[in-house]
């Protein structure tokens, strides 16, 4: 009989509704060690879509699917509050959303050797800044503070949070994507240390350069000789999550 590490333990994952995404992936791989598992996402289609796939996995009882703007703190709440309502509790934490908007001119700019130029960080509208950071570093401070409280009740907990390489971090033209990430990374950082003796552990988690995932644009993905399966990320998330 299959060891199941984390059978008993409820696991919460955001950005789960990508066919071609790190959060199906994820879930995919906790639901075979044993955990249930809660979904969130804001696109409803694609999250119904990849929930039917993953049920035929795990079967209906072992999932919760929520279409939530985790940017809103009371989305956050609510979803928490569902998933503890449905399971019993939440042990696990899988901070996975995120967006990157290419920081490019409009359209109507001109290319440098047939290639979209590239903005810097001044040409960047505001509106684009904080429609990331809102998701990226908001968002996950949204899903931690509603979920935490929990986690430390009951003396366990995991928080893992899915960022990127130092390098995407500040590249050029990659604001604010690699900022927010920077300051997810960070907030990472000061969770570990202020939940020292909890029970609950912060920890990052990077797929370890690029991905083939919805995230990068087509544009890019073109560009690439080699792109990293997301199935890298399967066998280190169900490790952090487990004893």
């Amino acid at each position: 009989m299959a060891y199941l590490p984390l059978v008993g333990k409820v696991a919460l994952v955001t950005g789960a509704g990508s066919q071609i995404g790190l959060g199906r992936v994820m879930t995919i791989a906790l639901i075979n060690a044993g955990a249930k598992v809660a979904m969130l996402d804001i696109d409803g289609v694609s999250l119904k879509q990849t929930s039917i796939e993953i049920e035929k996995i795990g079967g209906e009882e072992c999932l919760l699917t929520q279409t939530c703007d985790i940017s809103n703190p009371q989305n956050a709440e609510e979803a928490v509050e569902n998933t503890i309502n449905t399971f019993g509790a939440v042990h696990i934490l899988i901070n996975n959303a995120g967006i990157m908007i290419p920081s490019e001119i409009s359209k109507n700019s001109k290319n440098i050797n047939n290639k979209p130029y590239i903005a810097n960080f001044w040409d960047i509208p505001s509106s684009t800044w904080s429609k990331v950071i809102d998701i990226n570093v908001n968002g996950t401070f949204n899903m931690v503070r509603a979920t935490v409280k929990h986690m430390i009740s009951q003396q366990w907990g995991r928080i893992i949070g899915i960022t990127t390489s130092l390098d995407t971090m500040y590249s050029k033209g990659m604001a604010p994507y690699g900022p927010s990430k920077a300051a997810h990374e960070a907030f990472i950082g000061l969770m570990a240390r202020e939940l020292e003796g909890t029970g609950v552990t912060a920890n990052a988690l990077i797929p370890g350069g690029t991905t083939d995932t919805n995230l990068l644009p087509v544009r890019i993905k073109n560009t690439m000789e080699t792109l990293i399966k997301p199935e890298i990320m399967q066998s280190p998330v169900v490790w952090l999550a487990s004893e």
